[in-house]
């Protein structure tokens, strides 16, 4: 049986940190301990790196089918540029087309990913047409491994759903032990802010930033809230990009509720003033939009609080001629930015060198936490005996510079040009192979596999911080 004895690295979890080795046979951990007798077929020194769980991105869109054209990273090029980047396991969207059902849509999705993937990857099902028969198809899909359902409050016409449906998705959702998530973004205002401005003539990127205050984002995440609370379902709201949202959040503490929360890396790093950068505002826009350094400001402290306990990417890349068809009106530009590959390495410069974040707090927000909140753990987001071998050997020392020539996502253009970052991935392990070295893949199409998740009431817990 192939093996792997990984040695006297700086062994990290979200709770752990010592230096130790780890032995692998197969696809999982057999032992972790200083000094261990195994022979291996391969010796990995790790001395001076870092060693922590494969990355867990539970937020992006690969292929997908957006304004008339597709995000430009499908399953095998999305899944290899975060192998790059130390993600090992992704979560993609798939939407319902409304008037059809959930499964023809499953099938849809699965046409696309099925023997393409090269990193592991499952599915949340986007609801955008819930009536008794969808509602029929809840159960089956969670007995199908996909345990959680987006829901979006924006979008009228294509995804956007009612409070009278998502009350009845939650309440279907909780009878089976499944998660909601919503894009909690008000649909209605943000429409016509953005009919206003092309009223007006006011068309350029900083527009669609303006069409979508923070209020349109706090006002649908107190509702969404208050839905949850009534029907008692486990609720998650994606992309937390505000100070506003955020406080919807601890309001929701008061009556001893928890809403989980996820933020991207691109709030975390960007903010609003790119939509006034001449000819390139369109390279950031993405829904909801960059907000304001006091957002910012917010969310690092929200993470640290416990109140955001997952930073993914949205991944969602567009050429940048795919992007040009709204050149000269912000509501046609492709909403989406690429950042699979770049999430841990510019987490890590940003947020643990810069001290902002534990090592232990990094590696929940980044793989163990999405591990326990969608239905993964402890097969995945930890290193402990018995999980799976996905594995990131990271140099914390090691300066690079971001740059669409060299990242490995099929896109033209890098939101992050010229960022130089201090920490980079070295070896990135999935399921005991050895899938990047030295910034070349080792495994290929076909080697990711999809992962049916459990339950919530059949996962070790639903509070991610227990």
């Amino acid at each position: 049986m192939h093996s792997v004895l990984i040695k006297n690295g700086r062994v990290v979890t979200g709770s752990d940190d010592q230096i130790a080795d780890i032995y692998i046979e197969g696809e999982k951990i057999v032992a972790i301990g200083k000094n261990l007798p195994y022979q291996a077929s391969v010796v990995i020194d790790a001395s001076g790196k870092l060693v922590f769980p494969g990355g867990i991105d539970p937020h992006v869109h690969l292929d997908m089918p957006f304004m008339g054209t597709y995000s430009s990273d499908n399953y095998e090029t999305g899944t290899r540029a975060a192998l790059h980047g130390g993600t090992t396991t992704v979560i993609d969207f798939i939407l319902q087309t409304q008037g059809k059902s959930l499964h023809d849509a499953l099938t849809a999705w699965k046409g696309r990913s099925d023997g393409n993937a090269v990193g592991d990857y499952s599915f949340h099902m986007a609801v955008t047409d819930f009536n008794d028969q969808t509602c029929l198809e809840i159960k089956q899909l969670i007995d199908q491994g996909i345990t959680s359902f987006k829901t979006f409050m924006a979008y009228k016409g294509a995804l956007m759903i009612n409070d009278y449906q998502m009350v009845g998705l939650m309440q279907e959702v909780k009878k089976h032990g499944g998660l909601v998530t919503v894009h909690a973004t008000n649909g209605d205002m943000i429409d016509y802010l953005i009919a206003k401005h092309r009223s007006e003539g006011k068309l350029s990127p900083l527009y669609h930033y303006l069409s979508q205050p923070e209020v349109t984002e706090a006002e649908a995440s107190g509702r969404f809230a208050d839905l949850a609370e009534y029907t008692g379902v486990n609720g998650y709201i994606v992309h937390m990009t505000c100070e506003g949202a955020l406080n919807e959040i601890r309001r929701s503490t008061m009556r001893n509720q928890r809403v989980l929360a996820e933020t991207c890396i691109q709030y975390l790093t960007l903010d609003a003033s790119l939509y006034e950068n001449d000819g390139e505002g369109a390279k950031w826009v993405m829904s909801p939009p960059l907000r304001e350094k006091k957002d910012q400001a917010a969310l690092w402290a929200g993470i640290n609080q416990g109140l955001v306990q997952v930073v993914a990417t949205d991944h969602c890349p567009f050429m940048w001629q795919q992007k040009l068809m709204g050149e000269h009106d912000f509501s046609k530009i492709p909403n989406g930015h690429p950042a699979i590959e770049h999430r841990l390495e510019l987490l890590f410069s940003e947020g643990v060198n810069k001290g902002r974040l534990s090592l232990n707090k990094f590696v929940e927000v980044t793989s163990t936490n999405a591990a326990r909140i969608f239905g993964m753990y402890p097969e995945k987001g930890t290193l402990s005996i018995g999980a799976d071998a996905d594995i990131v050997i990271f140099d914390p020392t090691e300066k690079h510079t971001l740059s669409a020539k060299t990242h490995h996502m099929n896109v033209d253009y890098s939101a992050y040009e010229g960022w130089e970052l201090t920490g980079k991935c070295k070896t990135v392990l999935l399921r005991g192979q050895i899938a990047v070295h030295d910034g070349v893949a080792k495994v290929g199409k076909g080697y990711g596999k999809f992962i049916h998740r459990k339950t919530i009431e059949s996962s070790t817990t639903s509070n991610p911080n227990n």
